[in-house]
């Protein structure tokens, strides 16, 4: 019964960690999202600004340039990391799909437990009876 008890507590710590883990995913998504939007503003408003908006062009803004690069090296973690969650994901309804199961079968234990004391209640009474 103890060792299922710990079973069912390790159960519920590895599926928390997991839980965790796709929230931290979530969260760095929604991040790097928001600054590859804001890279995109100052690069429109950096080729606005110059009035050259071919990257090829001889006179495009270094800036613009450079933030382009980093929006790409972005958009691409950003691709990684949704890999990532996705994974994340699977492992953490897995993780809670053990948790399930730990929790029923230490139901049942229970369970049997009772049905067990029950039983003995009744045997000791009616030997008492007799």
């Amino acid at each position: 019964m103890k060792s299922r008890d710990t079973l069912v507590r390790l159960k519920r710590f590895q599926a928390e960690e997991k839980r965790r883990r796709v929230v931290q995913l979530n969260t760095m998504i929604s991040e790097f999202t928001r600054m590859s939007n804001e890279l995109d503003r100052e690069i429109s408003h950096e080729e606005q600004r110059a009035n050259i908006s071919d990257p090829s062009h001889f006179a495009y803004p270094t800036y613009a340039r450079a933030a382009r690069t980093r929006r790409d090296n972005i958009v691409a973690s950003i691709n990684e990391l949704r890999g990532q969650l996705e994974e994340a994901e699977a492992q953490f309804k897995e993780a809670n799909e053990e948790l399930s199961k730990a929790q029923n079968q230490e139901a049942r234990d229970r369970g049997m437990i009772e049905v067990v004391a029950e039983r003995q209640q009744m045997e000791m009474t009616q030997a008492y009876r007799r």
